[in-house]
């Protein structure tokens, strides 16, 4: 194994990023706030077009602020998307409330409108309505939130959106992280954008973009001595690294339009091979984009020549590194016992899906090594 390492997702500098740290240290701004945090948000939420930004530690810490803030607590239901990472659901936990998993829909992945609608309404009747859904924007593809912010609102239940995996991508004209009472993003180093490290809760609401500055600061109370009526958190995002996210934010479509091309790619060289089938998309709705932050495939075992997990052991013997698509959170052993709405497709798209190399920096030549490997291992390199 001499090749180079390909990564599935590796942060991708531009060009500001640097001089944007340097002055962060020229005027000794280092701390978790400074001049670059409050530019962050302003320019995030300006590009997002919501009314308030709030610059966080990370996507997980600004979805428990999301639930805090919107009054969930010991005794709630939370009722989450299941095939998601362990950051949308945990926080859930974090605040003492009972999660309920919702099954995906077929056409996008994402959490089932029609799912969400019928739960609800039954939910009303039984008197047992969650206090909030959380509703995850899966592989940069938003989820189909027209029906579903319909009936989160016929209900008066918060809908708070988990755009982390979504920056950059729009539906119907409106873009991921504008949705809900509040959305949430993330800048870990595979996302589309980075700050090495945070996140941002946004809101159309103001007052609970303050609340949620408030709590994140160890809600210090305005006093000229340390004093504190409500317990806080230590979530603010750093000034040097809210620099790195404005170098990262002035490239974001330069990003979007990479990995949409390496997705056109993939498509191209992988057409025709027996059993394989590409993540749908939204893309036919009006206003509507994805980014394709992460590239997945879906092999359907009674014509594939290949499992996901034999693809995987494939590109990981020539360094070259793939994932398997998200475990449900129904299925995780941290969870077990807890309610599951829907039936089998998210488990199924689990069983079937492999996450291939797609950063915005990955090389043709990069990207044809990964290629050769799952042509030969699907129809013998032809």
């Amino acid at each position: 194994m001499n090749a180079t390492r390909v990564y599935l997702s590796p942060p991708h500098l531009g060009g500001d990023e640097l001089s944007l740290v340097q002055e962060a240290f020229a005027t000794n701004w280092v701390a978790p706030i400074g001049p670059h945090v409050d530019a962050f948000e302003r320019e995030m939420a300006a590009r997002l077009g919501v009314a308030g930004a709030v610059a966080l530690s990370s996507g997980t810490a600004a979805l428990h602020l999301a639930l805090v803030i919107n009054g969930v607590g010991p005794g709630d239901q939370v009722w989450c998307a299941s095939l998601t990472f362990c950051g949308s659901a945990n926080p859930i936990a974090y605040v003492g409330a009972t999660p309920v998993f919702i099954d995906s829909e077929r056409r996008s992945w994402n959490l089932d409108p029609a799912l969400v609608a019928q739960g609800l309404d039954d939910a009303a009747r039984a008197g047992r309505l969650p206090k909030a859904i959380i509703s995850v924007d899966l592989y940069g593809q938003s989820a189909d939130y027209e029906p579903l912010v319909a009936a989160c609102e016929r209900h008066g239940v918060a809908l708070i959106e988990d755009a982390a995996e979504a920056l950059g991508a729009t539906y119907r004209g409106k873009p991921a992280g504008a949705f809900g009472r509040c959305a949430i993003l993330s800048f870990n180093g595979n996302k589309i954008i980075t700050t090495s490290g945070g996140g941002m809760l946004l809101s159309n609401d103001q007052r609970l973009c303050d609340e949620a500055r408030f709590l994140a600061t160890q809600a210090r109370d305005p006093a000229p001595w340390y004093q504190h009526s409500r317990i806080g958190y230590n979530f603010r995002l750093s000034n040097v690294c809210a620099a790195i996210g404005r170098g990262q934010l002035r490239v974001l479509d330069e990003r979007v339009n990479a990995r949409r091309r390496l997705n056109a790619r993939y498509r191209d060289l992988l057409s025709g091979l027996p059993g394989l089938t590409f993540a749908p998309d939204l893309d036919h709705l009006p206003g509507t984009r994805c980014t394709r932050w992460l590239t997945v495939i879906q092999l359907d075992p009674k014509n594939a020549r290949a499992t996901p997990e034999e693809l995987r052991l494939a590109l990981e013997a020539e360094n070259i590194e793939s994932r398997p698509v998200w475990k449900p959170m129904h299925l995780q052993p941290v969870f077990a016992g807890c309610a599951f709405i829907g039936g089998g497709v998210a488990e199924e798209l689990f069983m079937r899906g492999l996450c291939l190399p797609s950063g915005s920096s990955l090389s043709e030549s990069d990207q044809d090594r990964v290629v050769t490997i799952l042509r030969h291992h699907l129809d013998g390199g032809a």
